[in-house]
């Protein structure tokens, strides 16, 4: 019984290490996208270092210049960017 338990917390382990990574790349690629955005909307940001998800394609993006956005998809289906 204690071999089981102790494989359980090995794979226990070894996901969470696994895991962390991917969600990491995800934050990253998200960033990249927010940052992408916003450029394209013409609105001075830079670059974006961190964001807050409030729903599903709704955002809170802050910039590395203090600049934050509210960045969401609207009723008729395009992206906007609201300054904060």
């Amino acid at each position: 019984m204690k071999v089981s338990i102790g494989v359980w917390s090995l794979v226990a382990l070894l996901t969470t290490f696994v895991a962390v990574p991917a969600r990491a790349a995800d934050d990253a690629a998200l960033l990249k996208d927010l940052t992408s955005v916003i450029a394209l909307l013409a609105l001075p940001c830079g670059q974006v270092v961190s964001a807050t998800r409030l729903g599903d394609n709704d955002h809170i993006a802050t910039c590395r210049d203090g600049n934050r956005y509210r960045v969401f998809i609207n009723a008729e289906g395009r992206v906007v960017a609201q300054k904060q």
